[in-house]
């Protein structure tokens, strides 16, 4: 369902993401793994066409990302680092705003709404303005645009970061739910959470690949903490922030 080739991103002279490739298949929870600068967000951009590559392509459900972008964003749901909302507007005002986006309307709208809702237990604040919640509630808010028109693939940027271990854990069981019907890929950098819900990881350094596997092979490999504390400390000194 997601399908990425040769991807290539530079900013100037400086190259953030240098050929990656891979693909996701159905029921797979993808997790990004890599420390900050590594070209996570950045590879994520492009593949939900935010951001333009220098080079490759990036596929979403069979649409070419860069052919046909409004296509390939129907196919997706994205939820980018400290993403975006209307503070003014209550949790369900909002989810209206963004199903009337989506091409819902009428009862449609109102079904999608209160679904999502009840999905993301979002039911004791639907009336209240998304600035006077805390963040666990605007998280789980921007998760719920983010999964409003039911998208078979699911694009998360770091979905739990900043949250604490109770708010940390009905994310993460969101995302599992999610993955019994859809392709997941969420970046992230904390171990715990690739080890407990993804299927697969990819690790990230220097906008390259360096490993794709299954936690428990990677952790096999060659201590799959002690990979990660070892990217961490060459691209955090060496890789500006893509």
């Amino acid at each position: 369902m997601i399908k990425v080739h040769q991807l290539v991103k530079r900013f100037g002279a400086r190259e953030a993401v240098r050929g990656v490739s891979f693909e996701v298949q159905p029921g797979e929870v993808l997790g990004f793994l890599g420390p900050n600068g590594a070209g996570k967000t950045t590879t994520m951009r492009m593949i939900t066409g935010f951001l333009a590559p220098t080079s490759g392509t990036a596929w979403v459900h069979g649409f070419d990302v860069s052919e046909n972008p409004v296509a390939a964003r129907a196919k997706l749901g994205y939820l980018p680092e400290n993403a975006p909302s209307y503070g003014d507007m209550t949790v369900e005002e909002f989810l209206r705003f963004i199903a009337a986006m989506r091409g819902f309307s009428g009862a449609a709208a109102r079904k999608r709404v209160d679904e999502t809702i009840d999905r993301c237990i979002l039911a004791s604040v639907r009336r209240q303005p998304i600035e006077t919640l805390s963040k666990g509630y605007r998280q789980r808010t921007c998760f719920a645009q983010a999964i409003l028109h039911d998208p078979p693939c699911l694009i998360l940027d770091e979905p739990t970061e900043g949250l604490d271990p109770n708010q940390k854990f009905v994310v993460r069981n969101m995302i599992r739910e999610m993955a019994r019907s859809k392709v997941v890929i969420f970046s992230t950098h904390i171990l715990e959470e690739v080890e407990a819900i993804c299927t697969r990881a990819i690790i990230i350094s220097g906008g390259a690949i360096v490993a794709d596997s299954t936690p428990a092979e990677l952790r096999k490999q060659g201590a799959l903490d002690e990979v990660f504390r070892r990217l961490t400390t060459t691209a955090d000194a060496e890789i500006p922030a893509a």
